[in-house]
């Protein structure tokens, strides 16, 4: 596997990113480390196919999955922690400033944040996909609509805007909104055996690298 950089975080855990350098995709798993079905469908996914016109950080928040917990070792939901103009301290609509959404001490504070922000702005990938769990949607930022539709009649899941609630600092703002990247975020169904979503999931990515290339 063509690893193309690489960080380690607090906990000592590595971050890396891997395939194709020529890439214009980026796939991305585990923003939220109690959202692990991301990292096993990248992994699956690899076993089989090449990373050819991808990239893939298969995880983004390893120390939040050894946690079990949505954010980071800091306690910094990653996604409220990139540096958006409607960055908050707060980074939850309920205003809790160390609770689950908390947005970080200051805009891309976390290690995680920073090596993704530099990921983009290094290979300057045409789109990205972002996996998440639970809410069965899919979810885009920018000029993405299209290949939204597209992911949508593989795994029917209703394409949405918005996710439907306030996310100050989030990544889809960062990327999409003020960046102009076809950004969608996938939000699988928690309650589907994650080996039921292997199959869909391979197709997708199949589907949005013909979509680029």
């Amino acid at each position: 596997m063509n690893k193309l950089k690489s960080i380690s975080t607090k906990l000592g855990n590595e971050i890396k990113l891997i395939g194709d350098e020529h890439a214009k995709v980026l796939i991305i798993g585990v923003f939220h480390g109690d959202e692990p079905q991301g990292k096993f469908l990248i992994e699956e996914y690899l076993k089989h196919n090449s990373t050819e016109n991808l990239l893939f950080i298969p995880c983004l928040n390893p120390d939040g999955m050894k946690l079990k917990q949505r954010t980071n070792a800091n306690g910094v939901d990653l996604n409220r922690n990139f540096p958006t103009k409607n960055w908050g301290e707060d980074g939850s609509e309920a205003g809790s400033k160390k609770g689950d959404y908390y947005g970080g001490s200051a805009p891309a504070s976390e290690t995680e944040t920073q090596f993704l922000t530099d990921t983009i702005n290094e290979f300057k990938p045409e789109l990205i996909l972002t996996l998440h769990a639970p809410y069965k949607v899919v979810n885009y930022d920018g000029p993405a609509e299209k290949i939204a539709e597209i992911i949508s009649d593989i795994i029917n899941y209703p394409v949405e805007a918005s996710i439907g609630y306030p996310t100050p600092g989030s990544f889809g703002t960062y990327a999409g909104v003020e960046r102009n990247i076809a950004t969608i975020t996938l939000e699988l169904d928690e309650d589907c055996p994650v080996e039921n979503l292997v199959e869909p999931v391979n197709k997708i990515f199949d589907e949005i690298k013909r979509a680029v290339y």
